[in-house]
């Protein structure tokens, strides 16, 4: 078997984190090992199969001997070291928004468009997390009977916008049960306790927020349907790490929830949980450390007549499914089909 050599770009965070944990679990054919992240991170150890590895400082010399690089250290970081990676020989896996809707960037879910990842010209984007746990769940739905229309609200956890956002919902809940002040300072608004539109900027023009308008066009491109048409508002509610979406779909076809249940029933990275005699449907603390996206409340939409409608729930790990995971199954697939150089 081939092995490759591979870095980790933003090694710390929290998505950094669930990189080194999933490439030991899933025994990723490896030669050696690059913990890469900024100045004030260099020289500190994180523990990769038993041993202590030494992080280094990320600089444009970093990528001279390594076959495949994890970026996620934000999207101004990619832009800039990415392609110099490519360039020195790697393929970039990148998790941020900078070559998502770049149309020479191949932008994958490894259950819906493994193929696109032969095209690469040396980087590969990771979609948004909200896409992600939206649209696994439908491809098989859309294989069959095509969806024409989608519409998603989203309960966001404070993992999309990193670990100090998860630090200052624990934090800031504390203090509020303590009846203590607390100032925020990673999040707009107070988040204990409390829900507000995600924090992304808003389009003046549109009224979408970066969030919204990132599951819009990248549906589109990852189901290959230029006329699906995606509305979604999305909301940052206070759950760590796993991410809640409310679905609607308007197929081509009439459909049923027997038919939905039996398309995802042994579909990849989905997990059914629909027991309405226990009320019990996905929940963020069940989708939490777990690889599958868990679907549920599968229902018909009784206020479209024509049939064609289903309304679903849906929960998936952000971290995981929604970052690292997917990035991991990316270059899987690389290795897989022998698109990516190893040893």
């Amino acid at each position: 078997m081939k092995t490759y050599r591979v870095a980790v770009a933003g090694a710390t965070g929290a998505v950094g984190v669930e990189f080194l944990r999933l490439l030991e679990e899933r025994k990723f054919p490896m030669s050696s090992l690059k913990l890469l992240a900024s100045a004030r991170s260099a020289g500190k150890t994180m523990q990769f199969a038993g041993r202590d590895v030494k992080v280094e400082e990320l600089t444009e010399n970093s990528f001279n001997d390594v076959d495949i690089a994890f970026f996620s250290a934000g999207g101004s970081i990619s832009k800039l070291y990415g392609p110099i990676a490519a360039k020195a020989g790697a393929v970039v896996v990148d998790n941020s928004s900078a070559f998502r809707m770049d149309p020479n960037v191949p932008l994958v879910i490894p259950e819906i468009n493994p193929e696109a990842c032969e095209a690469h010209k040396g980087i590969i984007a990771n979609p948004n997390c909200s896409t992600i746990i939206a649209i696994t769940p439908l491809w098989p739905i859309h294989k069959v009977n095509p969806i024409q229309r989608l519409i998603a609200a989203t309960y966001q956890a404070a993992s999309g916008a990193g670990a100090a956002a998860m630090t200052e919902l624990e934090e800031s809940t504390r203090a509020y049960l303590e009846n203590r002040p607390f100032e925020q300072k990673i999040l707009p608004h107070p988040y204990a306790f409390n829900l507000f539109s995600h924090n992304a900027k808003v389009d003046p023009v549109t009224g979408y927020n970066e969030e919204e308008t990132k599951m819009v066009k990248e549906t589109k491109k990852i189901f290959g349907d230029p006329n699906i048409r995606v509305s979604a508002t999305c909301v940052r509610v206070p759950v760590l790490r796993a991410h809640s979406e409310a679905l609607n779909i308007e197929c081509e076809r009439p459909i049923t929830p027997e038919e939905v249940k039996s398309l995802l029933e042994n579909a990849p990275g989905v997990k059914i949980v629909d027991d309405p005699e226990k009320n019990y449907f996905p929940m963020p603390k069940d989708a939490s450390g777990k690889d599958d996206i868990l679907v549920g409340r599968i229902r018909t939409d009784t206020s479209d007549p024509s049939g064609k409608s289903i309304a679903m729930f849906v929960a998936g790990d952000q971290l995981l499914k929604g970052a690292a995971l997917n990035a991991v199954q990316i270059a899987e697939v690389l290795v897989q089909r022998g698109w990516v150089h190893g040893a």
